[in-house]
């Protein structure tokens, strides 16, 4: 099962164990992750899920499909490296991943 890392806007670091197939926003709610709130369920219709992913692997996930690229366009303090969890399965490649939370998701 692979391990993600969240770090909270304050730095604090949770690494929680993330079973395939569940969204990273599953992941983060499950576990109690401040900061991902996932409002609507996963419906990508809130951008509630809004994170940073590391750079270093951003071209190891799949890109953003248009729903969650619109969106991003209204989410707060959206990067490069901006994504939705809800629109993130994990995979077992995924075992190291870097998540950053934003500061605030609304």
């Amino acid at each position: 099962m692979p391990k993600i890392t969240f770090t909270e806007a304050n730095g604090i670091v949770h690494v929680v164990d993330a079973p395939l197939g569940k969204t990273l926003m599953q992941v983060a709610v499950d576990n109690l992750i401040p900061g991902i709130l996932g409002d609507c369920g996963g419906s990508c219709s809130c951008a509630t899920c809004h994170a940073y992913i590391d750079p270093a692997w951003q071209g190891r996930l799949p890109p953003p499909g248009e729903d969650e690229t619109f969106m991003l366009e209204g989410a707060l303090g959206v990067r490069d490296n901006s994504r939705l969890c809800c629109q993130l399965d994990v995979r077992e490649e995924w075992d190291g991943l870097l998540v950053e939370i934003p500061a605030e998701q609304f």
